[in-house]
């Protein structure tokens, strides 16, 4: 029999109370960011046009440095004001000697059905407030939200109830901070600190919702040799955060990226918290309507009036000198990739689309060309021949830097004096393209000069054997007899212009066929045979070549 013995207990029980209680992790929220650096890179997927704030499809990568002072213990650290397109695993804190032990996004931000929600979820107390429209006397009365989904309903000490029922003017109160809920997207980490910390920490993370594009602008006078050339940079923010006086960079060329979706922010849904409609027809607006007659004919008659003081008005003011332009982003390799820092801080402000001078050049050397595609096998009717402006990206064309793929825009000066005015005479896109690099600007077809290709003729062969292959006649099922297919093209060629130009004809030649002779000298771009012709002005081409095509 084992024997009863009392202090043994007793002295378990006195180290059960001795032992430490583990305490709940401190909440403690980060100073906000006082230096970001945002790193955009292209949605390789998107074309050279324009793109939808709603729909970027590409990404950031965004550091913030941070204040924090922690306590010894386990510590929640909040960061909010991060971007709503956060990818919560590509995370990085560093400044922390403990390291992170959790990262968490919270989506939910604050809003009226957020808050409605949180209260049913939590059977939080809130107060309810009636106001008599009579007197205008406000009473209050504590109150627990049970439901609202589809309708805001309460529970009182006089029973169930829908808010905006009892035909006074009703609205809850919520107790402060009692939600959990943040005004901005917020990312929060969970980490262990030995001793008092006060620190300056970096956050480091992807976020989607940014792109951007490089936008050229061409002035040319007709008939110049040489343009001036200017690109923009458009930085595109579609995060409901904005990232003031940011260091930016941009990454050009294509990023192969696997990931997986990220949760988008709930910024909250309708309440429905009404039970009849209640108001006047002074409520409504009045309907729209045309005015007719005599109010039609004074409108007229005051717009002219109008016109004609304008036109009296004396000149405005000369506009102001224009702004330095800050100097160019400096560009660096990131593995295949283009790297361009921007040389001023910028603020990338929220749902916005920003441009940024790239560079300016002045007197790139070009010359102007006319190209046309024909393929070999069929004939076509004239069409209109692209222009081409052609230069090389080198330091001799006053350019020699990476040139990221985009939309291009040319200006003419057209008149003179008085009649001089800038138009818009094409536009075009350009590829990404590399230093050192033939650089083309290819543009809409002029009506002025005009080409065809013409089939004259087709002759197929006898069949022939392949000498050097004679045991393949004896293998069943292999024909070893061959045919030449022998074509003749005629491309023609008109300039309707009063100086001579300069055609380049492509061919793109299909089932194997080769050129055997051609009555114009012809040369090799691309791996495709290519003509270039110079046609006299109001006058016209011909070129005539002949093809072979071994077939069975």
């Amino acid at each position: 029999m084992r024997s009863f013995s009392p202090n043994r207990y007793t002295l378990a029980g006195l180290a059960l109370l001795c032992a430490p209680l583990t305490a709940e992790a401190q909440t403690v929220t980060a100073g906000p960011a006082f230096d970001v650096s945002v790193t955009v890179y292209r949605d390789p997927d998107r074309d050279e046009g324009g793109f939808d704030l709603d729909y970027l499809g590409g990404f950031a990568l965004i550091t913030e440095s941070r204040r924090v002072v922690l306590q010894p213990g386990e510590q929640t650290l909040r960061f909010e004001g991060v971007a709503d397109g956060i990818e919560p695993v590509s995370a990085i804190v560093t400044g922390l000697a403990s390291g992170v032990v959790e990262k968490n996004r919270d989506a939910k931000l604050l809003s009226p059905s957020a808050l409605v929600e949180a209260a049913a979820g939590q059977e939080r107390r809130v107060d309810l407030m009636r106001t008599d429209p009579k007197t205008g006397v406000t009473t209050r009365s504590a109150a627990t939200i049970r439901a609202g989904e589809n309708g805001v309903v309460l529970e009182t000490s006089d029973g169930i109830e829908a808010l905006r029922c009892s035909g006074l003017s009703e609205t809850v109160s919520f107790e402060e901070s009692a939600s959990g809920l943040s005004s901005t997207p917020t990312l929060s980490i969970r980490t262990r600190v030995t001793e008092p910390v006060e620190a300056v920490i970096q956050l480091s993370y992807l976020a989607r919702g940014f792109d951007w594009s490089a936008d050229y602008v061409a002035d040319r006078v007709p008939g110049a040799s040489t343009l001036n050339l200017g690109a923009w940079i458009t930085l595109a923010n579609g995060n409901g955060v904005s990232f003031d006086n940011a260091r930016v960079q941009i990454v050009a060329g294509k990023l192969n990226r696997e990931s997986g979706q990220v949760e988008p922010i709930d910024i909250g849904g309708p309440i429905f918290a009404q039970c009849w409609p209640r108001g006047s027809t002074s409520d409504y607006e009045p309907s729209l309507y045309f005015a007719k007659g005599r109010d039609a004919f004074d409108s007229i008659v005051v717009t002219g009036m109008r016109m004609e003081a304008a036109a009296m008005a004396p000149p405005p003011p000369p506009p102001p000198p224009p702004a330095p332009v800050p100097a160019e982003p400096i560009q660096e390799d990131l593995g295949d990739l283009k790297l361009y820092r921007l040389t001023e801080r910028v603020s990338v402000l929220s749902r916005q689309a920003k441009q940024v001078r790239m560079f300016d050049r002045a007197d790139v050397p070009v010359a102007r060309i006319y190209e046309i595609n024909f393929t070999n096998q069929y004939s076509t009717n004239f069409v209109a021949v692209p222009m081409l402006l052609r230069t090389q990206n080198d330091k001799e064309s006053n350019l020699g830097l990476p040139l990221p793929q985009g939309r291009v825009q040319m200006f003419e000066q057209v008149g003179e004096g008085a009649a001089e005015r800038r138009l818009l005479a094409g536009e075009t896109t350009l590829r990404d393209i590399a230093v050192d690099e033939e650089t083309e600007f290819e543009f809409s077809g002029a009506p002025d000069i005009q080409a065809r290709q013409i089939v004259e003729s087709r002759t197929l062969s006898p069949e022939r054997s392949l000498p050097w292959l004679p045991l393949l006649r004896v293998v069943p099922g292999i024909n070893s007899g061959l045919r030449t297919l022998d074509q003749v093209n005629r491309i023609e060629v008109s300039n309707a212009r009063p100086y001579d130009v300069t055609v380049e004809v492509r061919l793109y030649l299909q089932g194997g066929a080769e050129i055997v002779r051609a009555d114009a000298p012809y040369g090799q771009k691309n791996g495709r045979p290519i003509f270039r012709l110079t046609v006299p002005a109001n006058d016209s081409l011909t070129v005539r070549y002949q093809t072979t095509t071994y077939t069975r």
